[in-house]
């Protein structure tokens, strides 16, 4: 039994909109701790393992609405939500709508704009975990909008992750999840390009990791560094790999002449070549971070959690 559901608790009777992967673990996870849960999914068919568990399958929204004072919804796009969720705005009336759905921030103000003009609590997740992750230690849920919606309903939530409140503003729990999400991807874009690279001699992809993955361990830890420096604003730290020096070129040029595709490692270069031209060459290669947070210029916001 993991912490989250080892800890005393007051059951709370939550309904699901949603049985894919994701929708049917936070139900599991839900009935492995003993509480009464309804699942609602748009196509038949599915949660029959979740109802041979005890939990209770809505054959509609209104029903699932009716049955529960929380509404998780757990669906493919901001889209689906909205689709889902309109023609029962009345029957939301004063109850607390939980939106685990992946969506942009402004999405997530959007669909709180809606749920306020409706009288319905609403407070925004992202998931930080697979749906075998759900329930297991390390998980972590993302959530923002009115603190004490979070804390009201911290007890049911830790049955999936540990929660994480990142403030008031609702769609500040998206930005954070795909900020992360946006720095996994082009990690794992950085390494199919080198195996792409290396791939056009023959070498493995598997021997290409070997080589690649005790590389990059060694230089996370230098994240917490480059962001202080950002933090700081003070390009000239001593220590740092200058703009000159970090010029990606001959990666550029030696992936084409391999015939791989350039053009993620040259987006690259272009953020560096508008610093150097602006002529802060000698500064710290951190500096890449104002041509990507300030494309057309503009000031940097104050953050508010």
């Amino acid at each position: 039994m993991t912490p989250q559901n080892a800890r005393a608790h007051e059951p709370q009777t939550l309904s699901i909109l949603g049985l894919g992967a994701m929708g049917t673990a936070l139900a599991a996870a839900l009935l492995d701790r003993g509480d009464p849960v309804t699942v609602w999914n748009r196509s038949p068919g599915r949660g029959d393992g979740l109802v041979e568990r005890g939990a209770h399958r809505a054959g509609t929204i209104d029903e699932a609405v009716g049955r529960s004072e929380v509404i998780v919804t757990c669906l493919l796009r901001y889209a689906s939500v909205r689709e889902t969720l309109d023609p029962f705005a009345e029957s939301l009336r004063g109850r607390t709508l939980i939106d685990l759905t992946t969506t942009t921030p402004d999405e997530a103000r959007e669909l709180g704009r809606w749920a306020t003009e409706h009288g319905i609590r609403f407070l925004n997740g992202a998931i930080m975990a697979t749906p075998f992750q759900i329930g297991a230690p390390g998980a972590r849920i993302l959530y923002s909008g009115p603190s004490e919606l979070f804390e009201s309903n911290r007890d049911a939530l830790a049955a999936w992750a540990e929660g994480v409140y990142d403030g008031p503003d609702v769609g500040a729990a998206s930005l954070i999840d795909l900020a992360m999400l946006s720095a996994m991807y082009q990690m794992f874009v950085g390494m199919f390009h080198g195996a792409a690279m290396v791939g056009s001699q023959g070498m493995p992809a598997s021997a290409f990791a070997e080589r690649v993955i005790p590389f990059l361990e060694s230089l996370v830890h230098h994240f917490a560094t480059d962001a202080a420096i950002i933090d700081e604003g003070d390009y000239t730290v001593a220590g740092q790999q200058d703009l000159y020096f970090s010029d990606l070129g001959d990666i550029v040029r030696t992936s084409d002449e391999a015939g791989v595709d350039s053009s993620t490692i040259a987006a690259a270069q272009g953020l560096i070549r508008r610093q150097v031209d602006a002529g802060r060459g000698r500064e710290g290669f951190a500096r890449i971070y104002e041509s990507l947070r300030f494309p057309r210029g503009g000031e940097q916001q104050e953050w508010i959690a």
